[in-house]
């Protein structure tokens, strides 16, 4: 993947290195433990915002900024904000230009880049919940050493894969502004249960995986960008982190009842719908009956 063409973000927050403070009653991880509970959250399809909620009310602490301090220096983790930052850009620049062809402006979210912990107005998370995009300030948070993690242990890297990612969460946040994630928080707030294989849950990350997809088709049509195997990176990524490809490794069954992300033939699906149309309309997983 050819991202050196694309337009970096200024919109990228770097709190690596800087240290949050402890959220108390959440024991202190190393990298093992971490992905440990990497693979049963977001690898399990747990919903990003309920670990949240989770992990705050076990700390009790809430949103604010971590202490002051440097982000790394190292030539690794200096290509790393140049990718995260092209990718960003490029989500900003194709979104942009949809919200302008519908007489909109497109509100551009913060990425906030962390190690560890963090706190953000959806409250304190750790490294635990993965990449993770919070409606109360409208930012995307992510750890990179989940790509590290989505690599070794489920054979999904690589840069298109990452972008894939960070474009899903960023789709998160096009569903926030533009109103179309409003039929989950209304069923919370009503009680309803929005799991299950055709659950609201499951219909809002399914979108995102469109949205992403959409994104890769312009941003493609932009900049002739991918290579060979990009593609493939992302729908291996997609099925690898299917509700059912994960529950029968964690469980060694599935339980459709308890999706939250959606199959790996579905996330392929819509990936590919959004990746091959690059319509908005197409990916309207709210109104169609078949997902």
């Amino acid at each position: 993947m050819k991202w050196q063409r694309a337009r970096q973000s200024q919109n990228v927050e770097d709190r690596r290195g800087q240290r949050a403070p402890a959220m108390r009653g959440l024991p202190k991880m190393g990298l093992g433990g971490i992905a440990l509970v990497l693979i049963v959250g977001w690898f399990m399809g747990v919903s990003p915002v309920e670990m949240l909620s989770l992990l705050t009310q076990q700390g009790g602490t809430s949103a604010g900024s971590s202490s002051s301090s440097a982000p790394p220096t190292s030539p690794q983790a200096q290509q790393e904000a140049r990718f995260i930052a092209a990718i960003l850009g490029e989500t900003e620049d194709v979104w942009g230009r949809i919200f302008q062809q519908s007489g909109q402006t497109y509100p551009a979210p913060t990425l906030v880049l962390f190690s560890g912990q963090v706190r953000s107005a959806c409250g304190a998370a750790s490294s635990a919940v993965g990449p993770f995009y919070c409606p109360g300030d409208k930012q995307v948070y992510l750890d990179t050493e989940f790509f590290d993690q989505m690599d070794k242990r489920l054979g999904g890297g690589g840069d298109f894969a990452e972008a894939y990612v960070i474009a899903h969460e960023v789709g998160h946040h096009v569903q926030t502004v533009t109103g179309t994630s409003r039929p989950v928080v209304e069923a919370r707030r009503s009680g309803q249960n929005v799991e299950g294989a055709d659950g609201l849950l499951v219909r809002q990350e399914l979108q995102a995986d469109c949205f992403a997809g959409l994104w890769a088709h312009h941003a493609q049509a932009r900049h002739d960008w991918l290579e060979a195997g990009d593609i493939e990176e992302a729908l291996s990524t997609a099925t690898a982190i299917g509700d059912d490809q994960l529950q029968k490794q964690a469980r060694g069954t599935v339980v459709p009842d308890s999706f939250t992300h959606g199959s790996a033939e579905q996330r392929v699906r819509w990936f590919k719908i959004g990746f091959e149309t690059g319509d908005f309309a197409r990916c309207d997983t709210f109104g169609t009956r078949r997902l």
